[in-house]
């Protein structure tokens, strides 16, 4: 709890800082057959309702987002708290932010480590034409899930405008570890998949993968809406 009210306190000094002339609020709900994060399953190959609310004025945002979970053991629910900012230099579109993930009920002893944990992340994203993007993000936490340690994450990612409700992307992402004996071996993960807005929907199908020996591939398909 003191963590997630230190996100909380940093967003609303952020917030306080820039005035409200420009705010804007916004909500959204998803329904997914599998939460996947980084190419793993969340939700143990379960279905997952996701739902988030955000803040923003000009290039400064803050906001939350939920998940139910399922790791084997307690603790069915992941919030994530998360604030940043959105320059633009020349052009390349940046998005820099601190994310804290919380497991407001869950079991840090089954698990060997405290399950909470905050990353920072900046991505960068450019057009080069109309149609296509393309982008990068790099994540760094002192303290990764389950107390094993710094952890690394880098990804490319791009996609394709095939229509202004019609487009494919993907991503291929390498998440690495300080210490390997405690997370076990890092591992890269990818994903390709199509998304289509209609009638105020967002659908999405997902391929994922990774490099892990004995770990399945996942097709995901997903349904959102901003409310």
């Amino acid at each position: 709890m003191k963590k997630i009210m230190g996100v909380a306190m940093l967003a609303g000094a952020s917030i306080a800082g820039v005035g409200a002339a420009n705010a804007e609020t916004s909500a959204s709900v998803s329904m997914t057959t599998d939460y996947v994060f980084r190419g793993l399953s969340q939700t143990d190959g379960g279905a997952a309702i996701q739902g988030s609310f955000d803040w923003s004025n000009d290039m400064v945002y803050a906001g939350a987002w939920a998940s139910n979970v399922e790791f084997g053991v307690d603790g069915s629910m992941e919030l994530d708290a998360y604030v940043g900012i959105t320059p633009t230099t020349g052009p390349v579109s940046w998005d820099l932010s601190l994310v804290g993930y919380f497991y407001p009920n869950g079991d840090d002893v089954a698990i060997g480590g405290e399950m909470d944990y905050f990353e920072g992340l900046v991505g960068a994203s450019m057009d080069l034409s109309e149609q296509f993007t393309v982008g990068a993000q790099l994540g760094y936490s002192p303290e990764y899930f389950g107390e094993v340690g710094e952890s690394l994450y880098y990804e490319l990612n791009g996609a394709f405008a095939i229509s202004d409700a019609l487009s494919v992307s993907a991503a291929v992402g390498t998440q690495t570890f300080d210490d390997n004996a405690l997370a076990g071996d890092d591992w890269d993960t990818w994903n390709l998949g199509v998304s289509k807005a209609m009638h105020g929907f967002n659908f999405d199908l997902r391929y994922h993968d990774t490099d892990i020996s004995g770990a399945d591939s996942i097709v995901n398909f997903s349904i959102s809406r901003e409310l």
